[in-house]
């Protein structure tokens, strides 16, 4: 796609053509007793009041040929080629059939590897530049807050944004922040232009629920009325899954049978309900072994499942327990010793994880590092060699796409290179996991929203292009 200097340009094009989405949820159906009630109303599983409406932008046919192809669902395959069409990736291989009308690229020996999914960012939410106008990311009024949705804070026009695309990354999972037990909901991004935040969302992803244990949420709340303990924490946790287990089952039972008044709304019930019924998937900051072993302990009592520890710097301790559980470790290459909770960070945290048969993710929560996530992959290669784990380019490439996506409930479309998967595929200068080599072509959905090569093909947001007096003649 041409010239995305201004979403008032490009980005309007996309957002207006974008037919409106609707809910997909049953409305309930009412008797006459029960009177005109708004869907704002009621409570209905899986109701989606801010619908996305992304539209994918304009492609082309195209292959690419003579590179090396780091699929995440095979090995290596050297010298092959890639065909995507309609938004899709239609052919993986040695060679690839070129249709009539495609635009054919030499690779050059280059690399091709599937988009980068960082499932740990607060870009939008913590926006460039910075400061207290644009700081969104925590509720911090009190210490559970599942009745706030990140989307609600997200900046569209957060300069961030075209700079991850520039890194590879396609899809983001941006989180509030961790000063509360529960933070509220996540929301899944493409990272493409847009006006609003709902140009944005992927279609069907799944929310995730922002959980904190440890140092953060008792230091911010300590001597504002508690917890300020951990044992307050897990105090917290527990008497807010009992409210919302009560919640569910007069809903449930409501929605079922229709007989009389429904129960009272509640947005903060309603979400914690949601994760209940399986519709919401946990992401859990916890960096302590014994702490997320705890954490596991409150999501058996009240039958919920946890997606993934987030930080996690103590995740090699109970490896094993992630792969019996079928928890992801969505962890940093070598970040730690900044607080207690992280003294016992070690850089090989990834390699001893992959070792033990658990998911391994590596996330970013930083807007710096989320633009070199392949060079932190590497950097836990490094870490892994020097203890004897040695990690293959193939394995490392799974912790940058199809992990994250699994995480997300998104492991069906996207995440690897197969033949019907969304065509989110980034060209790499040279090997990815190399310090010298950076991001070419980046395609979402098939449609090429950055080259590194074409100035014209580097998206700015509305931010960045500065004040445009008007013209008064």
């Amino acid at each position: 796609m041409r010239a995305l200097l201004s979403l008032s340009l490009a980005g309007a094009v996309a957002c207006a053509s974008a037919p409106r989405q609707t809910s997909s949820s049953p409305t309930p159906a009412r008797d006459s007793a029960q009177g005109d009630v708004a869907r704002g109303g009621t409570s209905v599983p899986n109701a989606d009041p801010f619908p996305s409406t992304y539209t994918p932008f304009p492609s082309r046919t195209t292959v690419i040929r003579n590179v090396n192809l780091l699929t995440a669902a095979g090995p290596l395959i050297r010298n092959g080629a890639i065909l995507m069409q309609n938004g899709k990736i239609v052919a993986v291989g040695a060679t690839v059939d070129a249709p009539s009308d495609a635009l054919v690229i030499d690779g050059g020996g280059k690399y091709v590897t599937p988009g980068i999914i960082d499932d740990h960012s607060h870009l939008g939410v913590y926006a460039a530049p910075g400061g207290n106008a644009l700081s969104d990311g925590n509720e911090a009024t009190n210490p559970t807050t599942p009745q706030v949705w990140a989307e609600h804070s997200v900046w569209p026009q957060d300069p961030q944004f075209p700079r991850n695309l520039a890194g590879g990354v396609t899809t983001l999972q941006v989180l509030p922040g961790s000063a509360n037990l529960i933070g509220g909901r996540s929301v899944v991004l493409k990272v493409v232009p847009g006006r609003t935040v709902q140009a944005m969302k992927f279609p069907g992803a799944k929310y995730g629920l922002k959980m904190a244990c440890g140092e953060n949420p008792k230091r911010v709340y300590g001597n504002r009325g508690g917890p300020s303990t951990r044992m307050g924490n897990v105090a917290g946790y527990r008497a807010a899954w009992i409210r919302a287990v009560d919640y569910r089952r007069k809903w449930d039972k409501w929605n079922a049978d229709h007989k009389g008044d429904p129960p009272t709304r509640d947005l903060a019930n309603e979400t914690l309900a949601e994760v209940l019924r399986g519709n919401i998937l946990v992401h859990n900051h916890c960096y302590r072994a014994d702490e997320m072993a705890q954490m596991i302990d409150i999501a058996h009592e009240f039958g919920y499942k946890i997606r993934s520890f987030h930080h996690g710097v103590e995740a090699y301790k109970i490896a094993d327990l992630l792969k019996k559980e079928d928890i992801s470790a969505s962890i940093w290459a070598d970040w730690g010793d900044f607080k207690m909770e992280a003294l016992d960070a070690i850089k090989a945290n990834m390699a001893l994880v992959n070792n033990a048969g658990a998911r391994v993710i590596v996330h970013s929560d930083d807007p710096s590092g989320s633009q070199r996530l392949n060079q932190e992959a590497a950097k836990a290669m490094a870490a892994g060699a020097e203890v004897g784990l040695p990690v293959s380019e193939d394995q490392a490439i799974k912790w940058l796409t199809i992990n994250p996506a699994w995480a997300l409930g998104l492991d069906d479309r996207i995440g690897s290179l197969e033949a019907g998967k969304n065509a989110d595929v980034v060209l790499w200068t040279g090997d990815p996991f190399s310090v010298y080599s950076k991001p070419e072509k980046v395609w979402v959905d098939g449609a090429l929203l950055y080259d590194r090569l074409d100035p014209s093909e580097q998206w700015r947001t509305d931010f960045e292009l500065g004040f445009v007096p008007f013209n008064r003649n």
